[in-house]
């Protein structure tokens, strides 16, 4: 096990280079392939009506005027051992990780990430909890009942969940229940849960329905599926007849042997929202990571923009690993290798 740990935390710094090389090249080796001059580049990050001594200081500021593999190297060390930034007379220490400072608020990239975390992750969790729940019980009973009226409507159901967007069914819901019901807050609403836990709460409930209709859907179909597979293995009758329990047989044993893609799929799906759920983030205004990534991009604020995708990659990477280690103890015909 601590082998097969080893061998994929080296993966995953490898994968997290590959994915910081890709998106950096999008912003500074793309614009000069494209024909943009490196006086032009920094023009971009300056403002309205720059002016020459703006465009030259924004170049030895950012390192535009070296190689991008020269820049790209001073940001990945910057990461690791800190960085020094000097703003005319004054010199600021970035200590690691330092993921830089953003060309539109100059506030710390990794202070701000740290800051509309903890909104993501409500969201995520939340949802997800509420999506694993009711899309794995709705599956079981559906292939429990497979052809009653319950598995049809709750198919139905599934498949509308998976064919409406988000930003519908979000709209619709506030539509409805914050500005005519009045029974949860409109959008915009989000409290951070040290502030007032309560108003936390209400302002999320929303969100987590809408996002975790989709998901949900999606899980009750294929736990469905997996379950009636699995009714008709071998074990299964073994299992029965043994004399065990029927909730036993289904819980211990389909269930279980069930859960694997439910799992593969899990990891992926928490891990991007981890990153930014960036629609439902707009729909419902949570100041989240979602919200960020897109501000920064019409920003064209290229640190940020590294650092939100890089804390994406990350948290898919760490997820996966996580769930490749879970594997191991739902299914005991897995082994770690």
């Amino acid at each position: 096990m601590f082998a097969y740990i080893i061998r994929r935390l080296i993966g995953a710094v490898v994968m997290l280079l590959l994915v910081s090389m890709v998106t950096f090249g999008i912003f500074f080796w793309l614009p000069k392939i494209a024909g943009q001059t490196t006086d032009q580049i920094a023009a971009s990050y300056v403002g309205k009506a720059p002016t020459a001594e703006a465009i030259q200081d924004t170049k030895e500021r950012l390192g535009l005027d070296k190689p991008v593999v020269v820049q790209y190297g001073n940001y990945v060390k910057a990461i690791v051992v800190g960085k020094d930034y000097k703003a005319g007379p004054v010199t600021d220490h970035c200590p690691a990780p330092c993921l830089g400072y953003s060309f539109r608020s100059s506030q710390p990239v990794l202070e701000t990430l740290v800051d509309r975390a903890p909104a993501t992750l409500s969201l995520a969790l939340g949802a997800a909890l509420v999506w694993l729940v009711g899309g794995i019980a709705t599956g079981v009973l559906s292939a429990l009942r497979r052809g009653s009226l319950w598995d049809r409507a709750a198919m139905i159901i599934a498949l509308s969940g998976v064919s409406l967007p988000i930003y519908f069914t979000g709209l619709v819901s506030l539509a409805l229940f914050s500005y005519t019901l009045k029974i949860f807050p409109g959008g915009g609403s989000y409290t951070p849960f040290t502030s007032n836990p309560v108003s936390w709460f209400q302002a999320l409930v929303l969100p987590w329905v809408t996002l975790a209709f989709l998901y949900a859907a999606m899980y009750a179909r294929l736990t469905r599926a997996g379950m009636l597979e699995t009714m008709n293995e071998d074990y299964i009758r073994t299992a029965r007849a043994k004399g065990l329990s029927e909730g036993t047989v289904v819980t211990k044993h389909a269930l279980r042997a069930s859960l694997t893609p439910i799992l593969t799929i899990f990891g992926l799906d928490l891990g991007l929202l981890l990153g930014g759920a960036v629609l439902t983030e707009n729909t419902f205004g949570i100041p989240g990571l979602g919200q960020l990534a897109i501000s920064s991009i019409r920003g064209g604020d290229l640190p940020m923009v590294l650092g939100v995708t890089l804390l994406t990659a990350t948290s898919i990477i760490v997820i996966n690993l996580i769930v490749d280690m879970l594997y191991a103890i739902v299914d005991p015909r897995v082994r770690l290798g």
